[in-house]
């Protein structure tokens, strides 16, 4: 059943009015005021649109009312009661659509206020009578099946419930537009009301103006007055002596003035008068405004009544909500009740039909249990004739099979008679082959007898040791600087030395009783035409390991050297003769008898040559006879005159090549001191005939680069205008200088750094010290190749300064080797398992000197002992560290030796169990790998060589056959201290992963082998380039 809404407020989803809208909802109303709206079944009772929000109306919209307030209100309570059930019929629930237009319509002036409320009440209650509930609640009264009933007295409840809410909400509806009706109506009365109070204001200004003129203007008139009267009585009195007729004239014109202000004041009175009734009238007003505002604190109470409205609305929604929400549960209730009764159905059935099966399948296991009894009688008669059949065939397959096994028998022994027979055949034809193989092995025995004595005089001789080939090598040279022998001869004999032949050697051992001359007739004689085997090498140097050495340079010198030499190359290596050499780890020192001229300074000074072998290698020293004695100093380098000094050494020694006709596959050079060694040989010495040579550069570090004054360039016999230029020697900061090593880069065919890192490095801003545009220019012949070391002179196995030897297969020694290096040094060795960490190294600002100097302090604080074995060229370090040293002079666990000892050295390297190297900046470094080498583990910083040799052992990123130490990125107190500390846990807490990290780095291969393969590969590359050329010309 349908019940009827014709409420404009329903169809239009009414959520509110204000002012500003106000007017257009009232029309919306009006035009639809005969719709309809029929409650469809739906679990909503009411349509979302018709839930009302709270009007919100703000302090401006709160105006002042009309002058004449309402005689009656809008009544907050009235007809909210429900309505019974039976008061509701559906033709008359709604009324027709001229009381709805008369409802809307509804606009009347305050006079008629107070009967048209009335009428609105009375329709009001016409309308809450009349409404019925939407049948829907009807069909919510039956279950889906459409059978049953739910609990009738809830559900009348409910639909009673309903059905008051439908009516309150109706109700309060239609209240609100009135009420929004004749609020429209009185706003705009107030707007009137509001005018005329402005325009009543304007003119009480304008009269208080004029009344303020006025009360001037009297004041001014009885000012006149007096006068007047004051001049009438003196014409009073002077009216009997007698005046002159002119004097009353003038009188007289005074009174026709005053009374002509007279006259003025008659009007000022008449002012006053009206003053008086603007007063009166103002008054009046005042009393109209008073009026006024009780009419808007009316309207504020009927604004707070309509807020109770809203209020007690919204409280109705919220329960006709819970109502429609118990609805719906009771809806869902009755509907899981239909289906769980059409489920109860359906399984009382299934229940039925399993009651049918089971009875079946009781009849049918009485009969299967009836046939199962039968069988068990049968299978046991079946189990006894088996067994009687089994026993029969057992019998018979017993006389079958010793039937089967005597004929089997018998062909095996056929068959074993004809192997014999067979393998006597076989043995006597093996044995004749045997004699055979005898014969033939004998016979190629003798071949290779005699093959190996032919190719023993050809075969290089390995029973000699180098000293012996480096001794003859110098004899060779000499008798060509004494001219006793030909450029041409003495080739084909360096030849011969450089193959190790044993017809040389065999010569010079019976030539020891003969004189000079005739040993050199026995040599001519040997001279044939031999092949060159391998490259020909000439290192020009300031530094040689151990005869004088100052850095890792003359360590590479040495190393690099010998590890050619081993290769099958003529290595020969050119020196300055310092006083301060360690002339006793020379062998067979002597000078030659002769002078070499070189220029220098305008003028050709001579030059004594010695000759020597040092670690069996052939080495020149030169010693000048010049004035200044450059190498005659007490000291490898730091003297004024460096630049003068080394690059006379550089011109000296390309003279005793070209004197001495060498011809010389590459000419290594080595840092600023012999870098202008390139610029002296392609300028000068090539167009001479010294051009069969590649120049390659080894810039071991490019802090040093031996800057100078661009006039200073001349002394050597360069030429400065031509050399002073942006492309060649011109230094990169500063004009008027030149820088040896840019000059090296730039004329040398191979360049090379210490290793790969570095040589990245160097080609930054920042890690070039103003080359690295230069190298960026000439990268494509400069290359990093990570140094190696002696592997002979750096073996525990052997070292003879250690005094007990070990290997990584026996580590006691080296435990040895820390207790007694720390009763040499007196330091406390109690307790064993204290670590100790050593450091050998120059102080200077390169090596982290302020970082060795927080691990001294840090090592003592965390309970480890240290030794440090170095000396710095810059004295405020050294006047440092020899405070440090005084301070920790009889200290137990601390030991600083300011000076370089080579025994002590190894001493270090041998007791130590870590190593630090906590270098700013490191263009190789040698210590790392030697320490490797003696097993003692290395704390490094991540820079240069030391990024390519010392690999972190918690670095994930690297292959676990890598991890060799401990490293630290920022060169900082925090990352020596994160280094150390995670070496010492380690070292206190895994003693066995110790020893094992121990064992891995004494047996990581940091030998000379791999670098001089890849300086081979360089020099071979760069010499066949040289061949191809002048093939092509």
């Amino acid at each position: 059943m349908a019940a009827k809404l014709s409420t404009c407020f329903f169809s239009h989803g009414f959520i509110g009015f204000n002012n500003g809208n106000y007017k257009k909802n009232v029309d919306i109303c009006k035009k639809n005021a005969n719709l309809r709206l029929l409650f469809l079944p739906s679990r909503r009772l009411l349509p979302a649109a018709c839930k009302m929000r709270q009007r919100n109306l703000s302090s401006q919209h709160k105006r002042q009312q009309g002058k004449k307030p309402p005689s009656k209100q809008i009544p907050t309570s009235a007809k909210l009661q429900p309505n019974s059930d039976e008061e509701s019929e559906p033709e008359n629930s709604i009324p027709n659509s001229v009381e709805l237009k008369h409802i809307v319509n509804h606009e009347i002036t305050f006079e008629d206020d107070v009967d048209t409320r009335v009428d609105v009440e009375h329709t009001n209650e016409q309308i809450m009578d009349n409404l019925t509930v939407p049948a829907v609640t009807k069909d919510l009264a039956t279950n889906r099946d459409g059978g049953e009933q739910i609990s009738g007295v809830q559900l009348e409840d409910l639909i009673g419930m309903i059905k008051n809410a439908e009516r309150n909400i109706l109700l309060l509806n239609q209240a609100r537009v009135h009420a929004l009706e004749d609020l429209h109506k009185i706003l705009s009365e107030k707007e009137t009301l509001q005018g005329e109070i402005n325009i009543l204001e304007m003119r009480l200004a304008e009269a208080d103006a004029r009344i303020k003129v006025a009360s001037q203007e009297k004041i001014h008139v009885e000012l006149l007055e007096d006068q007047l009267e004051n001049l009438r009585n003196e014409l009073i009195h002077r009216g009997g002596s007698g005046k002159s007729e002119l004097e009353l004239c003038e009188n007289q014109n005074k009174i026709l003035n005053e009374e002509a202000l007279l006259a003025s004041e008659g009007h000022v009175h008449s002012l006053g008068k009206e003053v008086d009734s603007l007063r009166t009238e103002n008054l009046a007003l005042k009393n109209d405004i008073q009026a006024l505002k009780s009419m808007v604190s009316s309207v504020k109470k009927t604004d707070e009544r309509m807020v109770t409205l809203e209020n007690e609305r919204s409280f109705l929604e919220s329960s006709l909500k819970e109502l429609e929400s118990k609805l719906s549960v009771s809806q869902q209730d009755s509907s899981n009740i239909s289906t769980l009764k059409v489920e109860c159905k359906d399984l009382s059935e299934k229940v039925e039909n399993l009651q049918l099966l089971l009875d079946k399948a009781t009849k049918q296991a009485d009969q299967a249990i009836l046939v199962l009894q039968q069988n068990q009688d049968l299978r046991k008669k079946v189990d006894k004739l088996e067994e009687s059949l089994e026993e029969a065939a057992l019998f018979k397959m017993s006389s079958e099979k010793m039937q089967q096994y005597n004929e089997l028998m018998q062909q095996k022994m056929k068959l074993l008679e004809e192997r014999l027979q067979k393998s006597d055949q076989e043995i006597h034809s093996y044995v004749q082959l045997y004699q055979e193989s005898v014969k033939e092995f004998q016979d190629t025995l003798n071949s290779l007898k005699e093959e190996s004595k032919k190719r023993a005089s050809n075969e290089p001789v390995d029973d000699m040791p180098w000293e012996f080939w480096s001794r003859l090598l110098l004899t060779i040279d000499g008798w060509v600087l004494e001219k006793k022998i030909s450029n041409s001869a003495a080739k084909l004999l360096r030849e011969m030395v450089w193959k190790r032949d044993r017809r040389i050697r065999d010569a010079y051992i019976s030539c020891k009783e003969k004189n000079e001359r005739e040993v050199v007739s026995t040599f001519l004689r040997l001279t044939s035409s031999q092949a060159s085997p391998g490259l020909y090498v000439v290192h020009i140097a300031a530094e040689m390991a151990p005869v004088a050495k100052v850095g890792g340079l003359g360590d590479v010198v040495t190393g690099l050297g010998k590890a050619l030499q081993k290769k099958g190359h003529l290595v020969e290596i050119v020196l300055p003769k310092y006083d301060c050499m360690q002339y006793d780890r020379i062998r067979d020192l002597r000078a030659l008898d002769v002078m070499v001229e070189s220029y220098f300074d305008g003028e050709l000074f001579q030059n004594k040559v010695w000759v020597g072998a040092v670690e069996g290698l052939p080495v020149y020293f030169i010693e000048p006879h010049h004035p200044n004695k450059f190498f005659w100093r007490g000291q490898y380098y730091g003297e004024h005159d460096d630049f003068k000094r080394f690059s006379f050494f550089s011109r000296a020694a390309l003279e005793l090549l070209l004197q001495a006709g060498k011809k010389p596959d590459i000419i290594h050079c080595h840092d600023w001191q012999t870098a202008f060694v390139a610029p002296l040989y392609w300028d000068l010495y090539a167009p001479k005939g010294l051009n069969s040579a590649r120049i390659c550069f080894t810039c071991h570090n490019f802090e040093y680069q031996g800057t100078a004054p661009a006039s200073e360039l001349a002394s050597c016999g360069l030429d400065v205008h031509q050399l002073n230029r942006p492309d060649r020697m011109q230094d990169n900061s500063a004009h008027d200088r030149v820088n040896p090593v840019k000059g090296a880069i730039v004329f040398s065919n191979i360049v090379t750094t210490v290793s790969p890192t570095y040589a990245q490095e160097v080609q930054t801003a920042e890690g070039g010290k103003g080359l690295h545009s230069t190298l960026n220019f000439h990268s494509k012949k400069f290359m990093g190749i990570l140094n190696g070391i002696d592997t002979d002179a750096w073996n525990p196995a052997t070292d003879i300064f250690l005094k007990v030897q070990y290997s990584a297969n026996d580590l006691q020694g080296k435990a040895e080797n820390k207790a007694a290096m720390r009763r040499h040094l007196g330091l406390s060795y109690a307790d064993n398992k204290r670590p100790l960490v050593g450091c050998i190294t120059r102080l200077v600002p390169q090596k982290g000197v302020h970082l060795i100097r927080h691990a001294i302090y840090r090592t003592l604080e965390m309970g480890c002992q240290f030794v440090l074995l170095g000396s710095s060229p810059v004295a405020h370090i050294q006047r440092e560290f020899e405070g440090i040293a005084n301070q920790f002079q009889n200290h137990e666990h601390i030991r600083l030796i300011l000076k370089y000892d080579e025994s002590l050295s190894h001493y270090i390297y041998a007791a130590s169990d870590m190593f630090i190297i906590p270098s700013i900046f490191e263009p190789c470094g040698l210590t790392q790998m030697i320490a490797m080498r003696y097993g003692s583990v290395p704390v490094a910083r991540k820079t240069g060589g030391l990024n390519d040799s010392v690999f972190d052992v918690d670095d994930d990123t690297i292959p676990h056959q890598f991890r060799n130490g401990f490293t630290f990125t920022t060169p900082d107190e925090q990352g020596v201290n994160s280094a150390l500390e995670r070496a010492f846990n380690l070292y206190k807490n895994n003693q066995e992963s110790w020893q094992q990290l121990v064992r891995k780095d004494m047996n990581i291969d940091f030998s000379w082998d791999s670098s001089a393969s890849q300086y081979e590969e360089l020099y071979a590359k760069s010499v066949a380039r040289a061949r191809a050329a002048v093939s092509r010309t």
